[in-house]
């Protein structure tokens, strides 16, 4: 399957939004940001899909989900299991899609969901009622498959080395960027700036715990308890990639790093942030 025709960095304004959350969020007390999910996909008439392929245990993660959803006021929530490709192909699975307004993608391992649902017609169906409108949303493992290139696996709490990240295919509901989540909490950054400096056409967002972005359009807002960290190397004057080998830390120079808390934005065309209450 051909690449969706989004723009350079974020969306299409006809395609549907994009609910990224950093893992850990709240599913006891407020919600705020599964409530902001189901608000998105239609509040009281919301038809959730939930896509387990991630996690190792399925059945647990679905029937969490469903309870939290149908709290929230959901009209339907259902499960799609994929645990191999072909379970990606049946038909049941792409008609509960056809009649989505929401996806929700579960935390696990990034690569199981790659594998399982990439180039399969759960995935055509997934693409194409996103370019209708459809509201997307994925948590940790969930999360990190939302852009072209994601990272597969890595290292946290270390400094930027060739070795510490390996970036893969995504699912690609948005390019020009590399999401990692848990990001505060498992002291990401040196992972996240090797990702960057390893494809630097990108620019790196690190989402924390009971965080998220919420990306309509060419912007993206913040919500949640933690912060988001963007990494943006366009202006970056020098590093050592040409003479160091893969365990050799990396030398940078010139990155730019944003902080964002709840009602900040960020334009991803312009890569500016926006303070709270700022146009």
């Amino acid at each position: 399957m051909e690449p969706l025709n989004k723009a350079e960095v974020g969306l299409d304004a006809s395609q549907g939004a994009l609910v990224i959350i950093g893992g850990a969020e709240d599913r006891d007390e407020d919600c705020q940001i599964l409530r902001e999910f189901i608000g998105l996909a239609g509040g009281r008439k919301a038809q959730i899909v939930v896509l387990t392929a991630a996690t190792s245990e399925p059945e647990e993660a679905g029937e969490t989900y469903i309870d939290v959803f149908r709290s929230l006021g959901a009209a339907d929530v259902q499960v799609v299991d994929t645990r191999e490709q072909a379970d990606a192909n049946q038909f049941v699975a792409v008609r509960a899609i056809g009649k989505a307004t929401g996806i929700f993608f579960t935390g696990g391992n990034q690569a199981r969901i790659v594998e399982s649902i990439k180039h399969t017609l759960l995935d055509d169906a997934i693409s194409k009622r996103y370019l209708e409108g459809v509201v997307i949303a994925g948590t940790s493992a969930g999360a990190a498959i939302m852009p072209e290139r994601m990272i597969v696996r890595g290292e946290s709490e270390t400094s930027p080395r060739g070795d510490t990240v390996t970036l893969g295919p995504g699912m690609g509901f948005v390019r020009g960027m590399v999401l990692d989540q848990h990001f505060a909490q498992r002291g990401r950054l040196g992972r996240l700036l090797a990702a960057l400096l390893l494809d630097p056409a990108m620019i790196g967002v690190g989402i924390d715990e009971n965080t998220a972005i919420v990306i309509q359009g060419t912007e993206f807002r913040v919500l949640g308890e933690g912060s988001v960290t963007v990494v943006d190397d366009s202006t970056v004057t020098h590093n050592n990639l040409d003479c160091i080998t893969d365990r050799q830390p990396m030398s940078v120079f010139g990155v730019k790093l944003h902080i964002l808390t709840e009602g900040c934005r960020f334009n991803l065309q312009s890569k500016q942030p926006i303070a709270q209450g700022d146009r």
